[in-house]
């Protein structure tokens, strides 16, 4: 139920769909497929090591900066950035792929539905490679070459790079689950101080704690295209968050999709092109309409060319735009917003049923207090943790801004080619500031992107880390799993637990709804409705689970007349 979790045994389930899709296709094409590497520069980077956290090879180089950032420079051509990537971020990007790879028996335990699922996603995947275009199947295999040979026994290692770049998407279309449950918002003209456009967004993917503490902003400059960074993890060449130094930006948010009867091309992959290629608005969605995509996203394309963002909608069965004249902000949750999607069932299913429409409202809300929108006030939106007119909605809840459990929180300023990435935990570190003026156009770059004229701008980590608040939220992480284990084995548990629990979060729905649940379970009725009635009277995520608790109660009463 609580949002964490499910994300986490989604990813890893997402992850082991890929495992059995990959040991079992076979003879299949797409495993006879191999990318173009004619032509390109193949020959191994030789690294050098500074130390355990500073690696270089030329001009290229993988470091860890004081706020615990990995940063990473490449440049060269399509099979050269892959394979200094994957050289570069060698012992990280071993890790990663354990991270993901690691619980596959325990997520799925039954050989009976590992079969069932190896023959659907054998079906269903056999021709992403199709989609993908070239230049990054190159990259790719370049990065894939120092991928672990731990998994060989899966599948080879290009083709486990390559249909990991389709985890979001594939999560996504088979379990209608929203690994990415962002909100982002962006403000130009006499909305913001200078009048130029500012864009601020939280990238809500979670993958596990260990996964999240390694965030890299990588620096691209390839042969071909524009340089760009991209906020991203070890053997990720898509793009979730970035910005290139055209001052064009990209992020993505996930909407409602039906499930597709064939995998097309990942989102992180049409954005990368995007990033790579346009400029401005209008090339950028030239570029969204060559591609055909298996599920439903928000692009927030922000420009400086036009001092303005807007929103590229795509979908399977669908292609829409989102650019109101004469306004000064956009505003984009998990839902769409243009014409093309008026109709369609499942965005208004989305807005009714999910915690999309009030995040909307709540950025809404706080970009309407703030006269004008500067980095500081954007991140403090970002990190804002109540819900509408300040309400305390308990720490960790989807309804709000700052969910604690976003990958990274990101602000562009396009016109000045400067942006801010916020270190750990969650966007809660410290945003530290890089300028693209810099990174691309010093011919003596130094191995290190942060200089101390952008240190300067950084934003100061959040005040909430240092409070007592804070170290209960994190205790209730730990103390919500076990309640997790005492439901999962059917346990007791005792007062004295329930009392801390609760304790530590106390306005969270979840900590009351869970101890009625196994009162209910345990046939302790009276017990159990005290609880889902307490839970009832916070702001409960979606209407689903609302209306799930209203039942209970409504059995409850039955049996206790």
């Amino acid at each position: 139920m609580d949002s964490y979790k499910i994300i986490l045994k989604t990813s890893v389930l997402i992850s082991s769909f890929f495992v059995l899709l990959l040991s079992s296709c076979g003879t299949s094409k797409s495993l006879a497929h191999k990318p173009i590497t004619e032509g390109y520069n193949d020959q191994l980077p030789i690294i050098k090591k500074i130390s355990d956290t500073q690696y270089t090879s030329g001009h290229n180089f993988f470091l860890k900066n004081k706020q615990n950032l990995w940063e990473l420079y490449v440049e060269g051509d399509p099979l050269e950035r892959g394979l200094l990537m994957g050289s570069l971020t060698d012992s990280l990007l071993k890790k990663q792929e354990s991270i993901f790879f690691s619980k596959i028996e325990e997520i799925v335990p039954s050989k009976f539905k590992l079969k069932l699922l190896r023959s659907f996603l054998k079906w269903y995947n056999r021709k992403l490679y199709l989609n993908v275009p070239e230049e990054y199947k190159t990259e790719i295999y370049g990065v894939s070459k120092f991928t672990s040979h731990d998994f060989d026994y899966i599948a080879p290692q290009y083709l486990r790079s390559l249909y990991l770049h389709g985890a979001h998407d594939i999560g996504h279309a088979l379990q209608d689950l929203a690994l990415v449950g962002c909100s982002s918002f962006a403000a130009w003209d006499d909305k913001t101080e200078d009048g130029n456009l500012i864009i601020g967004r939280n990238f809500d993917f979670y993958a596990g704690d260990e996964f999240a503490k390694d965030k890299v902003v990588a620096f691209v400059k390839p042969n071909e295209g524009y340089p760009f960074m991209m906020v991203t993890w070890a053997g990720m060449v898509g793009v979730c968050s970035g910005m290139n130094n055209e001052g064009l930006t990209v992020t993505i948010n996930a909407g409602k999709s039906k499930i597709p009867l064939i995998a097309k091309t990942p989102i992180s992959i049409l954005t990368r092109e995007i990033l790579q290629y346009a400029k401005n608005i209008d090339e950028a969605i030239v570029i969204a309409k060559k591609r055909k995509v298996f599920v439903s996203e928000s692009i927030m394309i922000g420009s400086a060319h036009d001092n303005k963002a807007i929103l590229i909608e795509v979908a399977p069965n669908g292609f829409g735009v989102y650019d109101v004249p004469n306004t000064n902000q956009l505003i984009c949750s998990n839902h769409f917003q243009s014409e093309s999607f008026e109709e369609d069932k499942r965005n208004q299913l989305q807005i009714i049923n999910s915690h999309s429409k009030y995040r909307f409202d709540r950025m809404e809300e706080l970009i309407k207090d703030n006269e004008k929108i500067n980095p500081k006030i954007a991140a403090n939106i970002l990190r804002n943790k109540d819900g509408l007119n300040d309400l305390p909605l308990g720490y960790g809840n989807e309804k709000a801004l700052n969910q604690l459990l976003a990958h990274h929180g990101v602000i562009f300023k396009p016109n000045e080619k400067k942006v801010w990435v916020s270190a750990n935990p969650y966007q809660l570190g410290e945003f530290v500031c890089y300028d693209l003026n810099t990174i691309f156009n010093n011919d003596k770059l130094e191995n290190r992107v942060s200089s101390l004229e952008t240190e300067q701008m950084n934003i100061a980590k959040d005040v909430f880390l240092d409070t007592e608040a804070y170290k209960n939220y994190e205790n209730f992480r730990i103390e919500d799993r076990k309640m997790d284990a005492f439901l999962e084995n059917n346990q007791d548990f005792s007062v004295e637990f329930v009392a801390n629990y609760q304790s530590l979060n106390p306005d969270y729905w979840v900590v009351h709804y869970k101890v009625g649940l196994h009162f209910y379970r345990k046939k302790q009725y009276k017990e159990a409705k005290v609880h889902f009635e307490e839970a009832l009277k916070k702001e409960i995520t979606t209407l689903p689970s609302r209306k799930e608790i209203e039942k209970y109660l409504l059995k409850i009463n039955k049996k206790i007349q």
